[in-house]
């Protein structure tokens, strides 16, 4: 009982980088953990993803993590994730993004199943807004999921994670990007296929499952083995339940179309009456220069132009009773005994 009071009264440690100070970790992976943070100069909270430098080389992920990072920066948009700057050190890469408070929409979903049609419009709109804006910029996401779709306090839908997203410049000759990525039951038929595909439409397809989602409370597309997965999706195999108004089925049946072609686009959505229904575009300033040199130094080798990682140990303040008991030999065990 003594140890495990010293060890309860050892002084805290506080890890700092730059003018944040580092809180719980919330979140890890192979090469890289999230953590809670606070600016203390504003007080704001922000969550803070740590990568290891060693680990992204030797995975050969520079390139990936640097596409990222510069893809956030092109973004400034009430329903996608904000990055607010990218700091290095020797070590070590800080990219200090919004903090989320609700959650994942999967986690929503997987708790109490399909959501109302009201409801799940109102995502979809957000969704949909957030992507046109990300196309207009040049940029797709082709990873998005339910997983990747957060919620805001005010119950925003918050789209994140451009892990995966890929800038026009990466285009080849014939104008369609050849990456295949994604995951499996979100993916559209020709990015299966690797025939080359436009990211556009790509992620227009992704969206439509995740509308089929909300609706629904499961996916359209799901199969153990992952061959007949694809050819489930290839032939766009699915059915809308009973439940679904003509409306969703309308505008579901025209996203999840098989050829690219022919699927409808996103002036074409916005045009759709169901979708349309209580649509308000959100009114904001995406007028900012962008500079991609913090971007740079964080993964330089120049020491100048590195944060400082401070640890700061603090004693922990404890009252009276708390020092008293620290002395082995003073039983206080008779102040706190129930008189008869």
């Amino acid at each position: 009982m003594y140890r495990a009071k010293r060890a309860a009264l050892s002084p805290k440690v506080k890890r700092r980088v730059g003018k944040y100070e580092l809180g719980r970790t919330i979140g890890e992976g192979t090469f890289a953990k999230v953590r809670f943070a606070k600016n203390t100069e504003t007080m704001e909270p922000v969550a803070i993803k740590i990568l290891d430098k060693e680990k992204v080389q030797k995975l050969r992920l520079v390139e990936q993590i640097r596409r990222e990072i510069c893809t956030m920066k092109l973004i400034k948009h009430p329903n996608v994730v904000r990055l607010h700057e990218v700091m290095g050190s020797k070590a070590r890469i800080f990219i200090v993004l919004e903090y989320i408070t609700g959650g994942e929409l999967f986690d929503t979903i997987y708790t109490n199943g399909r959501l109302k049609e009201e409801e799940a419009r109102k995502y979809f709109q957000q969704l949909i807004n957030a992507v046109d804006y990300c196309h207009s910029r040049g940029v797709y996401h082709r990873d998005l999921k339910l997983e990747n779709l957060l919620l805001d306090a005010a119950g925003n839908l918050k789209v994140s994670d451009f892990g995966l997203s890929a800038l026009t410049e990466q285009v080849k000759a014939d104008g369609l990007l050849h990456t295949t990525c994604g995951t499996p039951n979100y993916v559209a038929p020709e990015v299966i296929e690797d025939r080359g595909y436009d990211g556009a439409a790509a992620d227009i397809w992704s969206c439509g499952v995740i509308l089929f989602i909300l609706l629904a409370g499961f996916l359209p597309f799901e199969d153990e083995n992952i061959i007949a997965l694809y050819k489930k999706i290839s032939e766009a195999q699915f059915t809308c339940p009973s439940w679904f108004s003509t409306g969703a089925k309308k505008l579901i049946t025209r996203i999840l179309d098989p050829n690219p072609a022919t699927r409808i686009t996103i002036p074409q959505i916005l045009e759709d009456p169901w979708f349309k229904k209580g649509f308000k575009p959100p009114v904001f300033d995406d007028k900012y220069e962008t500079s991609f040199d913090d971007v740079y130094a964080a993964f330089g080798d120049s020491e100048d132009q590195h944060v400082k990682e401070e640890t700061e140990h603090k004693p922990t303040s404890m009252n009276a009773f708390e020092l008293i008991s620290l002395n082995q030999g003073l039983n206080l065990d008779n102040l706190f005994e129930a008189k008869e």
